[in-house]
C-alpha cells in the first residue's frame, strides 16, 4: 500500500511537470528562439547525459540482449516519434487544440492494456475515463488562446499521432519496469533515441543565436530537459512499477487543470464556475481509476 501511494504521487508529479512544460516549451518555440527540432536535441542530449550520470544510483542489474530491440522501439515511440511530432505539431496548432487531442492517450492506453497487458477492463474504470475525458473537453474547450497556428490541420494530425505513439510508449515501457529498474533501461532508450532524433535537427541546432536568450528562455530549456525530460522519465517508470498502466494514463487528464491554475498564478486567466466543475470531473475520474478495488468487480 506504501508503494502504491508513492506511485500515485509520481504519476501526478509527472503530469504537474508535463503541465508547466507546456507552457515554457511553447514561449520558446513561439519566441523563435529555437526551432522544434532544435529543441528535441536540446531536450534530448540532456536528458541522456543525466540519465548516464546518474545510472549508478539504481541496482545494477544486466539487460537480456533481446530486451535491446524492446529498447530500441521503445526509443522509436516514447522518444523519437513522441517529441519530434509534438514539437512540431505545437508549431502550428494552439496548445487548445493540442490539450484536446492529448487526451485520448488514457483511452488509447485502456484499450491496448486489455489486449496486450491483460489489465482487466472494469465498470470503475470506464465511468472514471469518461468522467475525466469529459471534464477535460470542458475544461479545455472554455480555455483561451490568442496564438493560432498557421496550420492547424497538420498541427493537429502531428499532435494525434504523438498521441498514439506515446500509448504505445506506455504499454511498452509497462513491460520494461516489470523485469527492470528504471535507471537500468531509460539510459538505453534515450541514448538510442539521441541518434534517432539528431539527423532531423542537427542544422538547427548549430544555427542556434545563443545571444538572443534571455534568463528566462534559458530557464525554460534547462526546465524541459531536467524537470519535464529526466523527471518525468524517471518517475513514470516506477510509478509503472506498482500501477497499472491504464491507471498511470488516466493522470494525463489533470494537465489542463495545472495548465490552467498556472495562467491564473500568471495572471493571464481567471477561476470560473465551468472551470471548477470541469476540475471537479476530472479529479473524480482520477480518483475512480486509481481506486483500488476491495472485491472483483465485474468485467466489461
Amino acid at each position: 500500500m506504501k508503494f502504491r501511494i508513492w506511485a500515485l504521487i509520481a504519476a501526478f508529479v509527472v503530469q504537474l511537470l508535463y503541465g508547466l512544460n507546456f507552457t515554457l516549451a511553447k514561449d520558446v518555440i513561439a519566441g523563435g528562439f529555437v526551432t522544434p527540432f532544435a529543441f528535441i536535441i536540446f531536450r534530448v542530449a540532456g536528458a541522456t547525459l543525466l540519465f548516464w550520470v546518474f545510472s549508478g544510483m539504481g541496482p545494477q542489474e544486466k539487460i537480456a540482449p533481446k530486451d535491446f530491440i524492446t529498447l530500441f522501439f521503445a526509443a522509436i515511440f516514447g522518444v523519437a516519434t513522441n517529441m519530434l511530432m509534438f514539437f512540431k505539431g505545437l508549431e502550428y496548432t494552439s496548445p487548445i487544440h493540442a490539450a484536446v487531442i492529448t487526451t485520448i492517450v488514457p483511452i488509447i492506453v485502456l484499450i491496448l492494456s486489455t489486449f496486450y497487458l491483460k489489465e482487466r477492463f472494469t465498470t470503475l474504470k470506464v465511468v472514471g475515463v469518461v468522467l475525466a475525458f469529459s471534464g477535460a473537453i470542458v475544461l479545455t474547450l472554455y480555455g483561451k488562446s490568442s496564438r493560432v497556428g498557421d496550420n492547424v490541420p497538420l498541427g493537429n494530425l502531428l499532435v494525434l499521432i504523438n498521441a498514439i505513439s506515446y500509448s504505445i510508449y506506455i504499454i511498452i515501457l509497462k513491460k520494461l519496469t516489470d523485469k527492470y529498474h528504471p535507471f537500468t533501461f531509460i539510459k538505453w532508450v534515450f541514448l538510442f533515441g539521441l541518434f534517432l532524433v539528431t539527423p532531423f535537427g542537427i542544422n538547427d541546432f548549430i544555427a542556434i543565436d545563443y545571444t538572443s536568450f534571455t534568463p528566462y528562455i534559458y530557464f525554460s530549456i534547462a526546465f524541459v530537459i531536467v524537470g519535464a525530460t529526466f523527471g518525468t522519465y524517471t518517475l513514470n517508470p516506477l510509478a509503472l512499477r506498482h500501477l497499472k498502466a491504464s491507471t498511470v494514463s488516466i493522470f494525463i487528464y489533470i494537465q489542463p487543470v495545472i495548465a490552467g491554475i498556472f495562467a491564473i498564478i500568471m495572471g493571464s486567466d481567471s477561476l470560473s464556475s465551468v472551470k471548477l466543475i470541469a476540475s471537479a470531473l476530472i479529479f473524480t475520474g482520477v480518483y475512480l481509476v486509481t481506486k483500488k478495488p476491495k472485491a472483483p468487480e465485474v468485467q466489461l
